[in-house]
């Protein structure tokens, strides 16, 4: 029977050791004991939920949990803290996270917050037919692209990225997330094939207008800005 894969995330490996004891029979529970990979390791399709300690000894969680946001990585969080105050969960539910739980808790409440979050990955989310991105526009039915009045052909690929990327316009979306979204996670023998895509979308998009939409942020993957720049030569 196939498991839903749990991260989690605290640096007392005491407390992770048992949850993950306690956890075993429903979820496949892998654990990290400090934030700085955790953006990477969330954003490589494998998990379902992240379970992300609030005080780590590296990162604090409400920046990794902002990392992963601002990287488009919509994985579920749950946040475990010791902290109660009404800012603090104001703070991080304004920073993306789901849902949180202080400390100490029931495994029952635990196992109740997990599977309410599972449901709602698992309820079907109506899709708009179109998105807008300033004068882009991109319509899911008719499968068309125009920018400016402008009718623009792309090829199925070049169609999804950038579909991905305008579901998630104004923030970077990582090679991994165009890759599941592309590609349904199916690894091509390129490594470098989001590249190529995604030059033959400026070619199609950018350089057309002299106004590029699509930004290469370095180290980390594309983003799709509302407003246009020029077009490097």
């Amino acid at each position: 029977m196939h498991l839903p894969r749990l991260l989690l995330v605290d640096d007392d490996r005491s407390i992770a050791r048992a949850l993950a004891l306690a956890l075993r029979n429903s979820y496949t529970v892998d654990i990290m004991g400090t934030g700085a990979h955790v953006a990477v390791k969330a954003d490589s399709g494998q998990y379902d939920i992240l379970i992300l300690d609030l005080n780590l000894p590296d990162i604090p969680g409400l920046s990794v949990c902002r990392q992963l946001r601002d990287r488009g990585v919509d994985i579920p969080i749950l946040i475990l803290s010791a902290e109660s105050e009404i800012l603090t969960k104001i703070n991080l539910l304004d920073a993306g996270a789901n849902d949180y739980l202080t400390k100490p808790f029931s495994l029952g409440e635990l196992k109740a917050r997990l599977r309410a979050l599972a449901r709602n990955v698992a309820a079907p989310k109506p899709q708009s037919r179109e998105l807008r991105a300033g004068s882009l526009v991109l319509d899911r039915r008719t499968h068309t692209v125009v920018r400016s009045g402008k009718a623009i052909s792309l090829r199925r690929k070049e169609f999804a990225l950038l579909e991905c990327l305008m579901e998630h316009a104004g923030s970077i979306v990582t090679r991994p997330t165009l890759l599941r979204h592309g590609w349904q996670g199916v690894e091509e023998p390129w490594t470098n094939t989001i590249d190529v895509h995604i030059k033959y979308l400026r070619d199609k998009l950018d350089r057309p207008f002299d106004q590029a939409v699509i930004q290469t942020v370095h180290g980390l993957g594309y983003r799709l800005m509302p407003e246009p720049v020029p077009v490097e030569k």
